[in-house]
């Protein structure tokens, strides 16, 4: 015979699955936190206001950038809206993961042949190149490149 269903039964029934669940997005919670690469930009507001310039600058250049990795290489062309190689002055990149900065890479590029090329140890995966440089002219350009390496 099944013993009968009591307010305790029901109370440690209803504590335990309030339990789990606080206890899940605690965990959950942790884990954002944790992996939050950090903040883009120190004030929102102030780079708001020179945005839509910097875009519409950054626009007229007419840059298109092209990622490839392999044999150990990291290569960026980088081609102007005549698909002509971009007459860049300078040029600095972050390599990372998508979620976390432990695995950053600020690397060195050779230009050779109108391709930038750097050594680099990827391993498979998602990565995000974040790409800064400066046109002959001194117009900034900026770029958040999805770089996926195959395994």
């Amino acid at each position: 015979m099944a013993k009968p269903l009591t307010g305790r039964k029901v109370l440690l029934i209803a504590v335990s699955a309030f339990g789990v669940i606080i206890a899940v997005n605690l965990v959950m919670a942790w884990n954002a936190v944790s992996s939050f690469p950090g903040l883009e930009v120190q004030n929102s507001y102030v780079a708001s206001q020179v945005f839509d310039k910097n875009r519409a600058a950054q626009e007229a250049l007419g840059w298109v950038v092209e990622p490839e990795y392999s044999d150990g290489k990291l290569s960026l062309v980088i081609r102007d809206k005549s698909g002509l190689p971009a007459k860049v002055a300078s040029l600095k990149a972050v390599v990372g993961r998508t979620t976390h900065m432990r695995e950053d890479m600020s690397p060195t590029f050779d230009y050779v042949g109108g391709i930038f090329v750097t050594p680099l140890d990827l391993a498979p995966g998602a990565w995000l190149i974040h790409l800064d440089a400066k046109a002959a002219d001194g117009t900034q350009f900026s770029q958040r490149i999805d770089l996926f390496v195959k395994g």
